[in-house]
């Protein structure tokens, strides 16, 4: 019973890794931070997805994250915040509705800059396969077959040392 659980879990795994989301660290190696373009930021890293996930790194004390709606992200205004966020010094957020998502830092940072807008939309559906051609329908058949295999012994390698 153990073992088939174990297998379970570990294709369980292994099928996640393949469809996992993205994590970005919002301002990259800045952080959330003064004096960094959170616009250049966006453009550089969209398209962001349902599912994907914002870290914000902060310094404790002296900034803050909060979720507004989009009058307060252009007025800097966080008095009617949708969610606030201020403990510890990174804050981890999923984007999990394909909508707008506004922050800004409620620490006055805000008018200069230190606020982050992303759209978020839904995964694209997968990409048909290629079309082989006659001669390239063994060497593809024989590409899955062994990749299936080796994925097999990968799973059945880590129930053994398990």
């Amino acid at each position: 019973m153990a073992r088939r659980e174990l297998i379970a879990l570990l294709f369980l795994i292994y099928t996640v890794a393949l469809v996992s989301a993205n994590k970005f660290t919002v301002g990259d190696e800045h952080g959330w931070n003064p004096n960094v373009n959170y616009t250049v930021w966006a453009e550089k890293h969209k398209p962001f997805y349902v599912g994907d996930w914002l870290v914000f790194y902060y310094q404790s004390g002296q900034a803050d994250v909060v979720q507004v709606d989009e009058v307060g992200y252009n007025k800097c205004d966080a008095s009617n915040p949708i969610s606030n966020y201020s403990k510890g010094r990174s804050y981890a957020f999923e984007l999990n509705h394909t909508k707008n998502y506004y922050f800004i830092c409620s620490y006055g940072y805000c008018y200069s800059g230190m606020k982050l807008a992303i759209k978020a939309q839904a995964l694209p559906p997968p990409s048909p396969p290629p079309k082989a051609h006659k001669s390239d329908a063994v060497s593809v058949v024989g590409s899955r077959f062994v990749g299936s295999i080796a994925g097999f012994f990968g799973l059945v390698t880590a129930f053994w040392l398990f």
